[in-house]
């Protein structure tokens, strides 16, 4: 790739709020990359990750797809384990309060989450760094000159902080080392490039620029991502709505996970965890506009993507056509779990008991929405018990045979 379709790639995907700093970022990406050809470099690009958790869905992977297109192109990545920070935990999406993590739960949780980013990233190209080396040796002087670059104002302009507020609900001092701390590692790693989400633009554009230039160094440029949708369409990939899609599932739920998102969720889809290049997705989003492509093949394209990017080209295939037999051909699987048939067990409980639920609101939700079917039939009554026994289908793919006990 030339430089400006280096650009066109590596800007794919972002959100900034705002056209004037996505121009400035896309400004000065173009520039860094200029001079670190001219100086026989590759450039030093990294995010940061607070394992918080060990069970990783396909939204936690938008930056590491994004870190694996900088490999792709040569230059260094640096995968970031936030072992100090998640001490205090990231107050950036959460208009709550973080529990602090002890630190055996940092190690633990940053064990397997590099094990399933290797998935993603090229494992001998990926350095893996923990703040706690840098950070941890900050004096308080220290800390005191940098929180100088920095007021009161600022923090409360966001969103999270300022619902919190306006609540009256309590803001905590150490809440708000956490975007200084983030600065000081770009500054720590030397970064010409950080990449994070859009709940990350402050610490990112805001406060580790910032830091970087009070100590003499050039800022770095900051790719902010947009957020994925969860299956959904609407909201944030997560588990506790059970709109997410584990990457430790299977090819077949995968692709299928991936056939039942909206169509108006494909295209964030194809530029945040794919391996298409602009050109690619520009001909399928052509296709569709024109009439050539149907939605629906365009999607089976997208879950194939998916699906191999993460296993095989083989598995995908296997999963593909297990959907056409499945879904599109109308086949009930032979195979699945059994559940003894209890006539006063409310359909709301009786789906998180089979586990096609993870909790009584998930279930109601899931039934306000037709998702629920018996033999074919739609369920509509959550108080209600199962009136007989038969297949229990919730959306696509999940199907439990209900028998008498």
């Amino acid at each position: 790739m030339n430089i400006d379709e280096q650009v066109e790639y590596l800007m794919q995907g972002t959100e900034y709020g705002d056209d004037n700093l996505k121009t400035a970022m896309t400004r000065e990406l173009r520039e860094r990359l200029v001079e670190a050809q001219k100086e026989g470099r590759p450039l030093r690009v990294y995010c940061g990750f607070d394992p918080r958790t060990a069970d990783l869905h396909l939204g936690h992977t938008v930056p590491m797809r994004k870190m694996r297109q900088f490999q792709e192109l040569g230059h260094d990545v640096v995968f970031l384990v936030g072992n100090f920070t998640s001490l205090i935990g990231d107050p950036s999406d959460k208009d709550v309060l973080r529990p602090q993590l002890t630190a055996e739960q940092v190690a633990e949780n940053a064990r397997t989450y590099a094990e399933q980013a290797y998935r993603i990233l090229e494992k001998d190209k990926t350095r893996i760094a923990f703040n706690a080396e840098w950070l941890s040796k900050l004096t308080f002087e220290d800390l005191i000159k940098l929180s100088s670059n920095f007021t009161i104002q600022q923090f409360l302009t966001r969103e999270n902080f300022r619902k919190r507020w306006d609540k009256g609900d309590a803001l905590y001092m150490h809440e708000l080392f956490y975007s200084i701390m983030q600065g000081y590692d770009a500054y720590a790693l030397k970064a010409d490039v950080q990449i994070g989400g859009t709940d990350q633009l402050f610490n990112i554009v805001t406060a580790a620029r910032k830091i970087m230039t009070y100590l003499d160094a050039k800022p770095n440029i900051a790719i902010i991502l947009g957020i994925l949708p969860g299956t959904d369409g609407t909201v944030k990939m997560s588990k506790s709505l059970g709109n997410h899609i584990p990457i430790l599932t299977g090819p077949e739920d995968m692709y299928g996970k991936v056939m039942s998102i909206p169509d108006a969720a494909m295209p964030q889809y194809s530029r945040l965890v794919t391996r298409w290049t602009p050109d690619v997705i520009h001909a399928m989003e052509s296709a569709l506009k024109e009439g050539t492509l149907h939605p629906r093949d365009a999607k089976m394209k997208l879950a194939w993507e998916i699906t191999s990017a993460f296993y095989s080209d083989e598995a995908a295939n296997d999963a593909q056509e297990a959907f056409v037999r499945l879904f599109q051909k109308g086949d009930v699987p032979e195979e699945m779990a059994e559940f003894g048939l209890d006539a006063a067990m409310p359909l709301a409980d009786l789906l998180v008991a089979t586990g096609m639920a993870e909790s009584k609101s998930q279930a109601r939700r899931l039934i306000d929405q037709k998702g629920v079917k018996l033999d074919g039939e739609v369920l509509t009554d959550a108080r209600a018990a199962v009136p007989h026994a038969g297949v229990l289908q919730v959306g696509k793919r999940n199907y439990v045979r209900i028998i008498e006990k």
